[in-house]
C-alpha cells in the first residue's frame, strides 16, 4: 500500500523554503513516495542438492524508519517463492538439512541462529556474544561454524584508581585510552580499539572458541576440505607503516590455533579460497606500490604456500565471488569493468575468459556442481532481481524474480544514453545521460551532473531510483567516471595521485560540455551534487566556475589539511607518508576552502552529523566561509546518519526533497524568444 499520508507529513516537515512548492511527479512517472515500498534482493545460494534457492528480500520499515530485510526460499525454477524467516546472510549446511543465518537476537544486537529445513523447521540461537559476529562458514563436516568478531584490546597501562565513590553516587562513566592510531568507531561513535579474530562454535549452539589472537585483524576465513584448518588473510595492526598496503595469507589450525604463514611477498594477497581438493588456494593480491590505486591480479597457490602464480589480473579493482569450478580447473568471478559487471571464468592453466556478457550489473553469488549459477542483474530500467543460467549456456539467462513489478506498473522510466567523449591528454571518459519520460529533444530541460566518490568509485548501468525520480521531475541526470574512478586500469584510477581535484574536474566539465552542446539542456540551469568525494569535487567546481546555478557538495573534504586530524581514515596519510605538515603546499593547493573566495555559486551542504570519515568539521568550515562572504548557502545536518545522507529511508526522501528544494530556489527563468 502506498503510504500517501506518510509522505504528505514528511513534505509538511522538510519543505521549509518559504519559496518552494513541492512538484508532484506526473502520472505514469516515478514518484518519490514509491521508495517506500521499494523491495531488494541480496545473496541467492543454490541448495546442496540443486532443488532450493534461499535470498534475501529487503524492504523499508515504514514504522521505524530502517531498511529490514527476510530470507525468502523458492524452488530452483523460481516457483513457490515464499518467506522463510527474518534475518540476513543465508548459508546451507554442507548436507543441505539447515541454514545458518543472522537475526537480532539476545542478549543484544546481531547473532548466529540456526534453522532446520524439515517440516518442523526448529530454530536455534547458536550465539549470544556482546559484539556481532560476522563472515559465517560451515565446516566441511557441518558440526562447526566459523565466523569473525571483533575482541577487545588487553588492558592499557594508563589506569587511574579513583578515591572510593560515595555510596549511590552516579559518576560519569571510566574514558576510553586511545593509544594507536588505527583505531575504530563503531555506528553510534564509540572507540572500539579492539581487533578482529576467528572464532568457531558449535552448529547445535555452545561457547565460540577463540582460534587467533594478538594484534592483529584477520578477515575472509575458509575452511580447507578436511576440516582441520582455516585459511584467511591478516594484517598486522602495528604495522601501521604499510597498512592497506602489505597484508599475508595464514593457516590456522582448528585443533590447537597454531598458525602457518602462506604468502611472503612485500604487497597486498587475501581472499584465500581453497580449491574443492585441497591441492590450490586461490587468491587476490598485488606487489607492494606507491601508487594509490592498483587493481588486484588473481592468483593460485599451491596449499603450502609454494609456487604462486598469476592467472589473470587488471579485470577491476577487486573480483568478487571467487569460487573454484566443481573440477579444479580453474575460478569463476564476478568482474566489474567500465560501469558494467559480468561473470568470468580463469583456468589455472590458461586465459581468462568472460561468461557472460552485457550492459548489465551481473553478480553471481553461487554456483551448484552442475554449473548452474544463481545471482542478481539489475539494468538501465530493471532493478535488480534473482537471476539463474548455466555456465555452459550463459545466454540462456533466467529471471526468478519481479520484486517490484508491482510498483512499477504504469510507470514510464527514463530513457538512458551511454556515452564517451575526449578530455585533456587524450583520456577517453565514459558516462550516461538519463532523460525525463517522454522526453522531446526540441524542449530545453534543466540538468543535473552527479558526481561519485571514492575518489575510486565507479558508476555503472545498474538501475538507480534516485537518478529516476529526479528525472521524473523534469530534470537531465549526467553521471560520468572521470579519472581516477576504478574499472579502467591501474593506469586511469591511478592517474589522481598527488593530483586530486585536478584533471578530473576537467572530465566533468567536457562531459557537461558534451550534453549541452546537443541543444537540449538549458544552459542557464545547471546543477551539481555529489557525496563524499563526490562533494570534494563539487566543492572544487564552484570554486573554479559559476556556470553552475546552484549546487549541492554532500559529505565533503574542503581542507586536507584539517581532515588528517579528524577524519576515520588518517592512517591512509600513513601509508604514503604524504603529511600535511610536512610540506603543506600541495595539500592545501587541492583544498576547496583555498578557493572560496571564488565562489558566487549559490552552495547548500549536506552532511550526518555522525559522520566520521568526511567530518562535520569539514562542513562547517566550508559553510562559515560561505556565509562571511555572504555566498548564499545553506547547512543540512542529518540526523541518526552516517557517511552520506540516505542510510534511513526518510533521509533518503530528505535528501531527494532537499536537492530539487534547492535548485529550484535558484532555477533561473527561461528566456523569452520573441
Amino acid at each position: 500500500m502506498r503510504t500517501r499520508t506518510f509522505i504528505f507529513t514528511l513534505l509538511t516537515l522538510v519543505l521549509t523554503l518559504p519559496s518552494f512548492t513541492a512538484a508532484q511527479e506526473p502520472e505514469g512517472t516515478l514518484a518519490l513516495e514509491t521508495y517506500l515500498d521499494w523491495e531488494t534482493v541480496a545473496n541467492p545460494q543454490v541448495s546442496p542438492d540443486g532443488r532450493q534457492i534461499l535470498f534475501t528480500r529487503g524492504w523499508v520499515d515504514k514504522i521505524n524508519d530502517r531498511r529490514r530485510s527476510s530470507i525468502w526460499v523458492m524452488n530452483a525454477d523460481g516457483s513457490r517463492s515464499r518467506v522463510l524467516i527474518e534475518g540476513s546472510s543465508p548459508i546451507w549446511s554442507p548436507d543441505g538439512t539447515r541454514v545458518a543465518f543472522m537475526d537480532e537476537g539476545e542478549p543484544d544486537g546481531r547473532q548466529i541462529f540456526v534453522r532446520w529445513m524439515d517440516a518442523e523447521g526448529s530454530i536455534t540461537q547458536i550465539t549470544r556474544v556482546e559484539k556481532s559476529p560476522g563472515n559465517l562458514r560451515w565446516s566441511p563436516d557441518g558440526t562447526q561454524i566459523s565466523f569473525t568478531m571483533s575482541v577487545d584490546s588487553d588492558d592499557s597501562e594508563w589506569n587511574v584508581k579513583l578515591p572510593a565513590r560515595p555510596e549511590g553516587a552516579k559518576w560519569t562513566k571510566d574514558p576510553k585510552v586511545v593509544d594507536r592510531l588505527n583505531y575504530k568507531r563503531d555506528r553510534r561513535g564509540f572507540i572500539d580499539d579492539g581487533y578482529t579474530h576467528i572464532f568457531v562454535v558449535p552448529a547445535e549452539g555452545g561457547t565460540p572458541r577463540q582460534l587467533t589472537d594478538g594484534d592483529w585483524n584477520h578477515s575472509g576465513p575458509e575452511w580447507m576440505p578436511d576440516g582441520q584448518s582455516l585459511v584467511f588473510s591478516s594484517l598486522r595492526v602495528e604495522d601501521a607503516e604499510y597498512i592497506w598496503r602489505e597484508s599475508e595469507i595464514y593457516s590456522v589450525a582448528v585443533a590447537d590455533g597454531s598458525i602457518r604463514q602462506l604468502t611472503t611477498r612485500k604487497g597486498q594477497d587475501g581472499s584465500p579460497v581453497p580449491s574443492p581438493d585441497g591441492r590450490l588456494i586461490a587468491y587476490q593480491g598485488q606487489d607492494f606500490s606507491e601508487d594509490t590505486y592498483r587493481e588486484n591480479g588473481l592468483y593460485v597457490m599451491n596449499a603450502d604456500g609454494s609456487n604462486p602464480r598469476r592467472i589473470a589480473g587488471e579485470l577491476g579493482r577487486r573480483l568478487a565471488n571467487v569460487t573454484w569450478a566443481e573440477d579444479g580447473s580453474g575460478v569463476y568471478f564476478n568482474a566489474s569493468l567500465k560501469g558494467t559487471s559480468n561473470f568470468w571464468f580463469a583456468p589455472v592453466n590458461g586465459q581468462p575468459r568472460q561468461v557472460t556478457e552485457g550492459n548489465h550489473i551481473l553478480r553471481v553469488s553461487s554456483i551448484d556442481s552442475h554449473g548452474n549459477a544463481l545471482g542478481t542483474r539489475s539494468s538501465y530500467q530493471q532493478p535488480g532481481d534473482v537471476i539463474a543460467f548455466n555456465v555452459n549456456r550463459p545466454n540462456d539467462i533466467r529471471q526468478l524474480t519481479h520484486v517490484n513489478a508491482d510498483v512499477l506498473v504504469g510507470v514510464t522510466l527514463g530513457e538512458v544514453e551511454e556515452i564517451w567523449y575526449k578530455s585533456v591528454d587524450d583520456f577517453d571518459i565514459q558516462g550516461w545521460i538519463i532523460k525525463p519520460p517522454n522526453f522531446d529533444p526540441n524542449r530545453t530541460y534543466p540538468m543535473m551532473l552527479a558526481i561519485h566518490g571514492g575518489p575510486h568509485g565507479m558508476y555503472g548501468v545498474g538501475f538507480n531510483f534516485g537518478w529516476q525520480n529526479h528525472a521524473a521531475n523534469g530534470y537531465v541526470v549526467l553521471y560520468t567516471n572521470p579519472r581516477g574512478s576504478a574499472g579502467y586500469g591501474s593506469v586511469f584510477g591511478n592517474s589522481i595521485k598527488n593530483a586530486y581535484p585536478g584533471f578530473d574536474y576537467d572530465d566533468l566539465m567536457a562531459g557537461v560540455d558534451l550534453v549541452v552542446d546537443r541543444g537540449y539542456i538549458d544552459e542557464d540551469n545547471l546543477f551539481v551534487y555529489g557525496c563524499s568525494g563526490g562533494g570534494v569535487l563539487t566543492s572544487w567546481i564552484v570554486g573554479h566556475t559559476d556556470r553552475f546555478a546552484a549546487a549541492s557538495a554532500n559529505c565533503p573534504v574542503i581542507n586536507w589539511f584539517s581532515f588528517v586530524g579528524t577524519t576515520d581514515g588518517a592512517g591512509w596519510y600513513r601509508n604514503f607518508k604524504e603529511f600535511p605538515w610536512d610540506d603543506p603546499s600541495e595539500h592545501l593547493r587541492r583544498s576547496p576552502i583555498m578557493y572560496v573566495g571564488n565562489v558566487s555559486t549559490p552552495t547548500m551542504l549536506m552532511t550526518g552529523d555522525n559522520d566520521l570519515r568526511t567530518p562535520m568539521g569539514q562542513t562547517e568550515e566550508f559553510y562559515q566561509a560561505l556565509k562571511v562572504l555572504k555566498v548564499p548557502t545553506l547547512m543540512v545536518r542529518y540526523q541518526d546518519e552516517w557517511h552520506g545522507t540516505s542510510s534511513n529511508p526518510s533521509n533518503f526522501l530528505r535528501t531527494q526533497l532537499f536537492l530539487r528544494q534547492w535548485f529550484k530556489k535558484w532555477e533561473k527563468p527561461k528566456a523569452v524568444t520573441q
